[in-house]
């Protein structure tokens, strides 16, 4: 079950301009699969939509949930670390991991990070990151893991395609004296698999909508592609270097759109 909190902190030195947003990505390298077949999962850190990546804390916690919304299996012990080409060039850390299948059905993998250092915005981010595996047939894709501060698709969050809606809510346990201040607004960003040769303005980079009192969210995608849903809210104080910065903890989801061609 996904944890709502962590212990420890991972410090990364992570510099750029506060205009842009970093986020967690976890891909697979195929949004749907047949049972038996294996399926590689990346996960790395940065800028998506620039292609810009740095080094990716070591995951405190993947597992996934099977489709009878029930069953969780611990996969942290099968993460593997690589290095891949990341920002100005330099080789950087990232992670995967491999999961074969043995059933049909949709397969929820969640991501746990550490606390990690924004330099930028002196401030923590701790994330957790959800992706689906689309197995065959179209059962579990609404499972939710019922607990703690969690994003869930109320749109089948697979067989979509560009200017198709697509909703979500945002979902949270009750707590007391008001402790988690969510940020009203969810961040939509698209990830290139190679930085573009031009970019735009920044409002055409990350997307941004709110969600009403219920926490639902609605976002027409434009194109094909992976593309990631962030939520945010405060969660206290972390310490770093021996003085107290702000923690915000957020969600991402990723969903796969698919190409029209």
């Amino acid at each position: 079950m996904v944890r709502q909190y962590l212990l420890g902190a991972l410090v990364l030195s992570v510099t750029t301009s506060p205009a842009v947003a970093h986020y967690n990505m976890l891909l697979p390298m195929s949004p749907s699969a047949k049972k038996g077949d294996e399926v590689v999962f990346v996960y790395q850190f940065g800028h998506p939509y620039e292609h810009e990546l740095f080094d990716a804390p070591k995951p405190a916690k993947v597992n996934v949930l099977y489709p009878d919304g029930e069953t969780h299996k611990d996969l942290t012990a099968t993460l593997e670390p690589f290095k891949q080409v990341g920002a100005q060039d330099k080789r950087i850390m990232s992670w995967r991991f491999r999961f074969t299948p043995q059933q049909r059905g949709d397969h929820t993998f969640y991501l746990e990070t550490p606390p990690i250092w924004l330099d930028a915005d002196k401030e923590f981010v701790q994330d957790i990151v959800r992706v689906m595996l689309h197995v065959q047939t179209q059962n579990g894709w609404d499972n939710d893991v019922g607990q703690g501060f969690r994003l869930a698709p109320l749109t089948r969050p697979y067989g979509l395609l560009p200017h198709m809606v697509f909703q979500g809510q945002l979902l949270r346990d009750r707590v007391q004296n008001g402790a988690d201040e969510i940020s009203p607004t969810i961040e939509i960003e698209r990830y290139n698999p190679a930085p573009p040769k031009e970019l735009p303005a920044d409002e055409l980079i990350t997307f941004k909508t709110r969600f009403d009192r219920n926490g639902v969210f609605t976002f027409a995608f434009p194109e094909a592609g992976w593309w990631s849903f962030t939520a945010q809210r405060n969660a206290g104080m972390h310490e770093h270097k021996g003085k107290e910065y702000p923690l915000r903890q957020r969600l991402t989801m990723w969903i796969h759109v698919e190409d029209k061609k």
